[in-house]
């Protein structure tokens, strides 16, 4: 909730100077130019081997694949490599267990740097042999200028509510004496857009990806001098 009021006397060399703060809020919206996403693959065997080998020839099509969609390897980075025991009750002995293969996974994590060819791209690890597909998320490499525009904002909101508690109160609005903008202000924030990412989503050959929009919103705080 944004606020605003009358401050506390300021004092210069000894003197009063009244003053009004207030506490603007603006926010900037614009569409995300890039995407992350972690393709993976998970595989089952009788041995660790087996199932390593067969990951492993999995993801180096993956790879390669990535590679033919223009993917730099430097947006390629290993995201979680895991081994584990598939178990069940032996038959035998309900209290006991026995292993009937192992399961490895490796996901990768991929920055699509090219939005326009997102799908394009998921396509591609689906089809060298990605099996799991999740925690797609957007983004936007430079938030300057989303940035600009939600402090132009905020200022302007600040400024309006000034004027208005300058003209409740029957004084004037003076110079501004201390501007200060709150530590999280800048932050780009998904507002809407979903990636469906389970694998009953990928029965068509690209997936329905909606990227919504980011938004970025600052908080300023203002102290105007009230004009004698």
């Amino acid at each position: 909730m944004l606020a605003a009021g009358l401050a506390a006397p300021a004092f210069a060399d000894d003197e009063i100077i009244r003053s009004i703060s207030v506490i603007g809020q603006g926010e900037a919206y614009g569409p995300p130019d890039r995407a992350t996403i972690n393709a993976g693959v998970q595989v089952m065997a009788p041995t660790v081997i087996e199932a390593s080998r067969e990951n492993q020839a999995s993801i180096e099509r993956i790879m390669q694949a990535l590679k033919n969609e223009g993917i730099d390897a430097a947006d390629v980075q290993t995201a979680d490599y895991s081994v584990w025991p598939e178990q069940e009750h032996d038959p035998r002995g309900m209290d006991q267990l026995r292993i009937t293969g192992y399961r490895v996974n490796n996901t990768v994590r991929v920055t699509v740097r090219n939005i326009d060819r997102l799908g394009q791209v998921l396509a591609a690890v689906m089809s060298a042999g990605a099996n799991a597909i999740h925690g797609i998320a957007f983004g936007v490499e430079d938030t300057a200028a989303l940035e600009q525009r939600a402090r132009a904002a905020a200022m302007a909101e600040a400024r309006t509510r000034a004027e208005a508690l300058a003209e409740l109160a029957g004084v004037k609005l003076g110079r501004v004496l201390q501007v200060s903008q709150s530590s999280d202000g800048g932050y780009p924030t998904p507002l809407m857009g979903m990636a469906r990412s389970r694998m009953e989503a990928m029965a068509a050959p690209v997936p329905g990806i909606s990227a919504g929009q980011l938004g970025v919103t600052v908080q300023v705080q203002v102290i105007f001098e009230i004009d004698d």
